[in-house]
């Protein structure tokens, strides 16, 4: 991997991590045609940028992170407990879904029938009751963990099954997105963390590999923050019908490509 392919795999990082189209399977995608080898460090490499994405987040939302006061503890238990069911499945089936991460086919079917459901999402939670994340109790909130569990498929986005479980359980489309933000910094730091055990040998064996990673988390940090204030722009104004059909059109054109024989995996 080049210093110029790190950039851009960070960027895409960046921009599509909090987006509901699936960071995880734009960068299968953008590796493939940037003819990156999927050799263990770029696999490392995909998952660690995260914390650049989640430090964006932590920064964007230093009030809730950082500042205490008495409903900081109750926000840090919800947390807590909703992230169990993805670190319990993850550790579980780590192998099963590092087998996934190498199938386009995966990200081209997920992307489509995501993209399907998220043209008709807005329409079926018309009546949320909880308009602030400090109003949900743990159990709400550990429901919407086990939504999260469903984007360890390539494809699906960890940011859509999150947002749409918050919507299930009746916070408005705008506090299910943030909760969305907040749960992506537990979540993102423990899969990081693993990666940078397990991958630790890698990494320092090759100083160029080490410097790649930090300019990887940096470039993903500076995209994550502009595409956060976007994304909730946008879905004030426009749903999710606009990330809809970019994911539908997406999911078809990388069918058409691997039905015509082109080769997305390296």
């Amino acid at each position: 991997m080049t210093t110029l392919q790190a950039i851009i795999i960070a960027i895409v990082e960046g921009l599509t991590e909090f987006l509901p189209v699936s960071s995880t399977g734009h960068m299968i995608i953008t590796s493939a045609l940037l003819g990156i080898n999927k050799d263990e460090f770029t696999k490392l490499f995909e998952v660690c940028i995260q914390l650049g994405a989640i430090l964006a987040v932590v920064v964007l939302y230093w009030k809730k992170f950082l500042v205490f006061d008495k409903n900081r503890l109750n926000f840090y238990v919800k947390l807590i407990i909703a992230v169990i069911p993805a670190l319990i499945i993850g550790y579980l089936f780590s192998d099963k879904i590092d087998a996934l991460l190498e199938s386009p086919l995966v990200v081209g079917i997920t992307l489509l029938l995501g993209g399907v459901v998220l043209l008709f999402v807005d329409n079926w939670f018309l009546h949320p009751e909880i308009d602030s994340d400090d109003k949900m109790n743990i159990f709400k909130a550990l429901r919407i963990g086990f939504w999260q569990c469903i984007a360890m498929i390539p494809g699906v986005s960890r940011s859509a099954a999150t947002i749409i479980g918050g919507m299930q359980q009746k916070l408005t489309r705008n506090v299910a997105a943030e909760f969305s933000f907040f749960l992506a910094v537990p979540t993102m730091a423990a899969a990081t963390g693993y990666k940078l055990l397990k991958g630790r040998e890698l990494i320092m064996e090759h100083p160029e590999n080490l410097k790649l990673l930090l300019i990887g988390n940096v470039v993903a940090f500076v995209v994550a923050m502009l595409a956060i204030k976007f994304f909730i722009d946008s879905l004030k104004k426009y749903g999710f019908k606009m990330w809809g059909y970019y994911r539908i059109l997406v999911g078809i054109a990388i069918l058409i490509a691997i039905a015509m024989g082109y080769k997305l995996t390296v």
